[in-house]
């Protein structure tokens, strides 16, 4: 998949058939800023068409050109063969485009009928709506998936999976020739995701196009026909499924030679942790109700351990678990060596367990409070009594973790927001380390600040793990791995697969690990 754009065909493999969609030369730019340089996309009746990429690879922008939510600077839309100019997500419906998003755009607080006709209700001579003919719609919608719900119930009563179906049905009965599903499974079980799989197929049978867009590599193999692949604004690759490898895919993503990784083959087992202390974190088989299906994974004092893999592998999840925001079902978990139970963040805290989120403006700073108040957010219960807060004490700690930090701000009491991205991420990290933790869980900690924060970051994380400090590191930065932690466990679908040590490990070994099927690691690991 070295090629700038590999010859596609059609559904069935053959060529010569008009695609429903054609877009060539798109350009996009936000403030003098390229989001797109050269993306392309095609899209074959009654096909499913996956769409992939990292992070900032241009895909949302390029289904927002589709669906009228921007307009594009340059190239073309060929909808049917004929030019589309798309202004308002309202056309791009007009038109038979349909969108499914991650973040359902339901109305919890109204019932199915309501939800399945919103916008497009059936009236009466009168003006008035017809609930009758409106419930004889919404009843032969829900029959095509072969499901029966109360139709006068609150859609919110119904679990996310029943949810994510009547949203697809909504989209479906509105005429639609090609249905957008933007990470369409990020929040259903396995069982959620077969039927999901089936109601794809049923549309798919019926002559509508799908368009499908996932971080969940499995998935694509298992219903998508054709694939798209985006890498830093522009379309890199095109191709059929069942011509192509996962490997393949990832090497695409990543800008990377797939030969060059086939060659790096098998890695090296972790073996040496003569480097580090006694165990402090062990997991052995656990699940959570949060796609993380089998975690394996030790974590010793002094030691970082990196989690690497693609989204939607289970690194997160599998933070999360350990750190008691998602509820565990199974397996064991074990702290300093006595098997814990962990049901809430609090839990964790208190068995020496810290957690750095990846995202600092959602789940990490209050941005209308100050520096400080950011900073102790967490310490508060050991700085209170009866209620009141110390504050000679809690100024004296904030101040100490300023200057050895070197957090730049004009004082303790500025409102974060006010401070750069990686002053902010420094802050939060401050927060953690006021609790002495033992183990700190670190999810991208250096994502978004400039590269003189990153090494500050770094470097205080390697000094708390020469004082004894055990670390759990996730991060994307395949480099920030392999030059930052002792040993790299490797994610995949929810499941650990492979843990390799370092010194020993390269950029080509540790995609190789990452795109590797199971099966193969455990073959390797007996020879």
């Amino acid at each position: 998949m070295t090629e700038p754009l590999l010859q596609m065909t059609g559904p069935d493999g053959t060529g010569g058939a008009e695609p429903l969609l054609r877009m060539t030369g798109i350009q996009k730019a936000f403030a003098g800023v390229p989001a797109l340089r050269d993306a392309s996309l095609r899209i074959m009746p009654g096909e499913v068409h996956a769409l992939v990429g990292q992070n900032g690879a241009g895909k949302s922008t390029l289904i927002k050109i589709l669906t009228g939510v921007y307009s594009r600077d340059a190239g073309e839309v060929r909808l049917m063969g004929r030019p589309v100019d798309l202004r308002s997500p309202r056309e791009a419906q007009a038109s038979g485009i349909a969108t499914i998003y991650q973040e359902l755009t339901l109305v919890p607080q109204r019932t199915v009928t309501e939800n399945i006709v919103l916008g497009y209700e059936p009236r009466t001579r009168w003006g008035a709506i017809d609930w009758r003919a409106a419930d004889a719609r919404a009843r032969e919608v829900l029959s095509r998936f072969g499901i029966e719900l109360d139709l006068h119930r609150a859609l919110g009563s119904y679990p996310t999976a029943i949810q994510q179906l009547v949203a697809i049905g909504r989209a479906s009965s509105m005429d639609t020739r090609l249905l957008i599903m933007d990470e369409p499974t990020s929040s259903l079980d396995e069982r959620e995701v077969e039927v999901l799989f089936g109601v794809i197929r049923g549309l798919k049978a019926r002559g509508t196009s799908i368009l499908y867009v996932s971080h969940f590599l499995d998935e694509l193999f298992a219903v998508c026909d054709g694939v798209t692949i985006m890498r830093d604004g522009r379309t890199v690759g095109e191709t059929r499924i069942a011509e192509t490898t996962k490997l393949d895919l990832i090497a695409a993503m990543l800008g990377r030679d797939a030969e060059e990784i086939r060659a790096a083959g098998r890695t090296q087992l972790a073996t040496d942790q003569s480097h580090a202390g006694p165990v402090f974190l062990e997991a052995r088989g656990l699940r959570s109700d949060r796609r993380l299906r089998n975690l394996d994974l030790e974590v010793r004092a002094g030691e970082i351990v990196g989690l690497a893999g693609l989204l939607g592998s289970g690194r997160t999840e599998a933070a999360r678990a350990v750190f008691g925001m998602d509820r565990i079902v199974g397996g064991t978990l074990k702290v300093n060596g006595r098997e814990t139970r962990i049901g809430s963040p609090r839990d964790a805290i208190d068995a020496g367990l810290a957690f750095l989120t990846e995202d600092r403006k959602v789940e990490g700073i209050i941005p209308d409070l100050s520096v400080r108040e950011n900073l102790t957010l967490a310490l508060l219960p050991r700085l209170s009594r009866m209620g009141i807060v110390d504050e000679a004490r809690e100024r004296r700690i904030v101040d100490g973790f300023i200057k050895a930090m070197g957090i730049r701000t004009a004082d303790m009491d500025q409102p974060i927001r006010e401070l750069s991205g990686g002053n902010q991420q420094k802050v939060l990290l401050a927060r953690w380390l006021a609790l002495e933790p033992k183990l700190l869980i670190l999810d991208e900690p250096t994502r978004g600040v400039d590269v003189g924060a990153k090494l500050e970051i770094q470097s205080i994380i390697a000094k708390h793990v020469e004082q004894g400090c055990a670390v759990l590191l996730i991060s994307s930065e395949f480099e920030e791995l392999i030059e930052g932690a002792h040993g790299i466990v490797v994610m995949q679908e929810g499941r650990s697969v492979r843990k390799l040590s370092n010194p020993g490990v390269t950029e080509a070994s540790l995609i190789h690990a990452i795109a590797e099927p199971p099966d193969m690691t455990h073959a390797e690991a007996a020879e």
